[in-house]
């Protein structure tokens, strides 16, 4: 008897192929080496953060040697691991990356917690990175979920171009149904599900001849466009946020606190927005003033 029940939703996404795939043909990525331990990869998660792998790779290298352990990050300013930080972006990301330091350093004996609910309790780290360390770090079987999977997902187990708004227990639940029942496995699976989306399933220019699954749903449906609006592309010339990194580039290359004429030159064009960005960067406390109305990075104010 042939039954007219629709084949499970997870009949689109072949396991073993996408593992075997990614022991193939998997980037060469410094994080995923033998011997990284659990610290840098959470240093790793935070950095990739809305940031490219390739202007991570450089930084992390060098935070890897500078700073070890957490501890070793904790007994270093604020300020200090703001100008490591350069110009990844988003630098609020470094000051909860040096808080989280300082309770591992003080609370967890310069060790990274190795389950996700203790690993949320720290600062900076949501739910996301949780996971990620949990996974890669320690081969916890835990559901990932990042952009990256959750395209893979809706494409080959649902048959639609995009992943619409993110959903964390949908998102979770989906991805959890998909993951192995071995720990090792499930562990090595979340990093090829996340390797796929990178650079084969990807946003705009999906490599679907070089897709190592079987079957896709999306592909089997004739590639259905998008059915939502499509969203801005963001902008970053003229915005806050390029004139708060105008403003501590000038903080970074200094040698010591610096006058608000020195700040003023960095953005001239809009006082007000230079105003703003000055206001938010205090609010945030990326930076501080001294007591004789001079600025500085967090931490190396002479007040």
């Amino acid at each position: 008897m042939i039954s007219n029940t629709p084949p499970p939703p997870t009949a689109g996404l072949d396991t073993t192929a996408v593992i075997d795939w990614y022991g193939d043909t998997a980037r060469d990525l410094p994080w995923r080496r033998a011997g990284v331990t659990a610290w840098q990869v959470l240093m790793s998660e935070i950095m990739l953060q809305q940031t490219p792998v390739v202007r991570v790779t450089p930084i992390w290298l060098d935070w890897v040697q500078r700073w070890p352990v957490p501890s070793a990050m904790a007994a270093s300013t604020a300020g200090e691991v703001l100008r490591a930080w350069g110009k990844l972006g988003y630098p609020r990301r470094a000051m909860r990356l040096h808080e989280c330091a300082r309770m591992l350093a003080e609370r967890y004996g310069d060790e990274v917690p190795t389950d996700v609910d203790t690993l949320l309790t720290l600062p900076g780290i949501g739910d996301y990175t949780a996971r990620a360390v949990a996974c890669f770090a320690y081969g916890q079987r835990v559901a990932v979920v990042d952009t990256n999977v959750r395209r893979v997902v809706a494409r080959a187990v649902h048959g639609r171009a995009e992943a619409g708004n993110p959903s964390n227990r949908r998102d979770l639940a989906d991805v959890g149904a998909l993951l192995p029942s071995r720990r090792a496995r499930a562990a090595t699976f979340s990093a090829a599900l996340m390797e796929l989306g990178a650079v084969v399933c990807t946003a705009r220019t999906p490599r679907c001849d070089a897709c190592p699954l079987p079957r896709c749903a999306w592909r089997e449906a004739g590639h259905p466009s998008a059915t939502g609006p499509k969203r801005a592309a963001q902008r970053y010339e003229g915005t806050d946020r390029q004139a708060r990194g105008r403003l501590l580039d000038v903080l970074r290359g200094a040698t010591g606190p610096v006058e608000r004429p020195r700040l003023d030159l960095a953005w001239p064009q809009d006082p007000g927005q230079r105003d703003r960005a000055l206001d938010s960067l205090l609010t945030d406390g990326l930076i501080e003033q001294t007591a004789d109305g001079l600025f500085a990075l967090a931490g190396e104010g002479l007040s």
